[in-house]
């Protein structure tokens, strides 16, 4: 009978360190967090179970065959989920060659040693393992703005480095259920937002440029839409998806809260407005339009229905609910994000907007 351990690839990174936090906290067992602690890795991210007997924190590579191997090994996981990918497209566009040694070499890495170990297992623990992938809604392209949302039957169509890499890692998580009987599941998500989220990414960036008096950049005129789930709500889908999904199957997770981007930013400004207001003005006159980013896809949308009629799993948070949560949780964590937006973050600032024409950091 195998325990109640599990291992979580990439439990460092925003997705990861919150559903590894609320695993420990909910008490459902030990996690072996497996983490390469990239630029969006943070361990102060996992501050409040650092001490925690049931969370073994190690520093290591999915790609590292020998380390996988031992951790598989030595504490005997009845699940593996994969959190661990580079996840931004603007990275993948101006350096893709890291996407596609963590996405898809590190996800094909990490299947090899984990079908090992599966196949070594006595028969009633091999029925038991899963092996949870988690992967975007981003593989599945860009939809027009009156198709229906996606669902899991719809054909891929990545249009990013990024997102042909998360396509490629799915394909050969499907293919290892189907050749190997390897017992998978895979959940294609919608744009978290969230506690921990790295401010590299929308809503994070607009809430520091705010406070910082910082331009507010907003890709083109601001029309392209996202569904959008709070992190927690995806966790606590995922939990459900490991407990009683069907090996093989896909499962799409979305929040039910399409938005263009430009809704998003006047909705953090109004809250900002009125939980931490200027002087003077509005956040929404520090609004900026800058160049579309090339090959933006203009709207994805998650059809979660699938995984309500057969999971019985529905958000709990609304847009409007999850998104005033999250500004009050940055406004309550001055530090964490002090700590983050220094250093390479900065960097980055200045490479991917200066190049269309701002100077934002």
């Amino acid at each position: 009978m195998l325990t109640e351990t599990i291992l979580v690839t990439g439990g460092a990174g925003f997705i990861g360190s919150n559903f590894v936090n609320a695993w420990v906290k909910l008490d459902l067992g030990k996690v072996i967090n497996l983490d390469k602690l990239t630029y969006a890795g943070n361990m102060e991210n996992l501050a409040d179970i650092s001490q925690h007997p049931n969370h073994i924190f190690i520093h290591a590579d999915i790609g590292d065959r020998q380390a996988v191997q031992e951790l598989l090994k030595t504490y005997r996981p009845r699940a593996v989920l994969n959190f661990a990918a580079e996840s931004h497209v603007d990275r993948s566009i101006h350096g893709p060659d890291e996407f596609i040694q963590t996405n898809v070499v590190g996800t094909f890495n990490l299947l090899e040693e984990v079908r090992g170990y599966w196949q070594a297992l006595p028969a009633d623990e091999q029925a038991q393992f899963r092996f949870l992938h988690v992967s975007t809604d981003e593989v599945y392209g860009s939809l027009g703005a009156h198709d229906p949302a996606f669902k899991e039957t719809n054909p891929y169509q990545p249009n990013s480095p990024y997102s042909a890499s998360k396509a490629a890692s799915d394909h050969l998580v499907r293919a290892y259920h189907h050749t190997y009987g390897l017992p998978t599941l895979t959940t294609n998500c919608s744009n978290n937002y969230g506690p921990y989220h790295f401010p590299e990414k929308l809503i994070p960036l607009v809430i520091h440029n705010a406070l910082s008096g910082k331009p507010l950049p907003i890709y083109g005129n601001g029309s392209n839409i996202r569904d959008w789930l709070y992190v927690e709500d995806h966790c606590s889908a995922i939990r459900q998806v490991l407990a009683t999904g069907a090996p093989g199957e896909t499962y799409n997770i979305g929040g039910w809260n399409e938005k263009t981007n430009l809704d998003v930013v006047h909705t953090l400004c109004d809250i900002l407005d009125q939980e931490r207001p200027k002087a003077q003005g509005s956040y929404r006159d520090q609004i900026t339009f800058v160049k579309d980013r090339p090959g933006h896809d203009l709207r994805y949308a998650i059809d979660a229905s699938k995984v309500e009629r057969e999971l019985g799993w529905k958000p709990q948070e609304t847009f409007e609910t999850g998104i005033r949560k999250t500004v009050r949780w940055y406004l309550g964590n001055p530090e964490w994000v002090e700590h983050v937006t220094s250093g390479e973050y900065q960097h980055w600032l200045n490479k991917n907007y200066h190049e269309r024409g701002e100077e934002l950091a």
